[in-house]
């Protein structure tokens, strides 16, 4: 009989994830966290939860940079260290990240890139301190995807989301479901050995060659 598994995920209430808490309070983070925990026994999580201001460099705001750094890293650390202990008891675990291939640098997103930049380093960080107790931790961080957000920045139809798509190598956004499928892969048995590592679902944009390559 296939073990049953339950995972806390972040952020999933739209975008890749699709009772909402503001997340954005770390008090009532934390109160939802004690409840919950309270009331499961969790062995995953999925850092899904995140926000991005675009800005040129010399716009950010102080505030703006706190906010997207807050929400990226702040309440995934929290999660974390709230549902690690039921982790540990059970020597089972999985924990993904939810980066971005923004964070190999992304124009007017200073704050966004090392957010999510963050978010590898984290999972590296981890992945270290929890092999021991039979934890996995690893990173899905993916490129263009038929979100909301995608679409705010990208409107369909577009001279704007054409450029997106020409610089993608697959010529396509990606579909939620292709990053699911990715995470519910680190979740499973056969990825028992593989930690601390990165899986960019990007269309091939990560290892795309420069474009002052291209016609050279």
């Amino acid at each position: 009989m296939t073990q049953q598994h339950i995972t806390l995920i972040t952020g999933a209430s739209r975008g890749i994830g699709l009772s909402t808490v503001d997340l954005s309070d770390r008090h009532a983070t934390t109160e939802t966290l004690a409840n919950l925990t309270k009331q499961y026994s969790f062995d995953g999580v999925v850092n899904n939860v995140g926000i991005v201001h675009p800005q040129p460099l010399e716009e950010v705001t102080l505030d703006n940079f706190e906010a997207v750094i807050d929400l990226n890293l702040r309440v995934a650390i929290q999660t974390v260290q709230a549902v690690v202990p039921s982790m540990k008891a059970k020597k089972w675990g999985r924990i993904v990240n939810i980066a971005s291939i923004a964070a190999l640098g992304a124009q007017d997103r200073t704050s966004y890139t090392i957010a999510k930049a963050g978010m590898i380093s984290l999972a590296r960080t981890w992945a270290l301190e929890l092999v021991s107790s039979g934890i996995t931790v690893n990173v899905v961080a993916p490129g263009g995807i038929e979100t909301e957000m995608a679409k705010r920045i990208c409107p369909p139809g577009s001279e704007v989301e054409q450029r997106c798509i020409r610089g993608i190598p697959m010529k396509r956004f990606g579909k939620p479901l292709e990053v699911a499928a990715t995470i519910g892969f680190f979740f499973s048995e056969e990825a028992g050995y593989i930690t601390g590592q990165t899986l960019f679902v990007d269309g091939g944009c990560s290892i795309d060659v420069h474009p002052y390559y291209k016609g050279r």
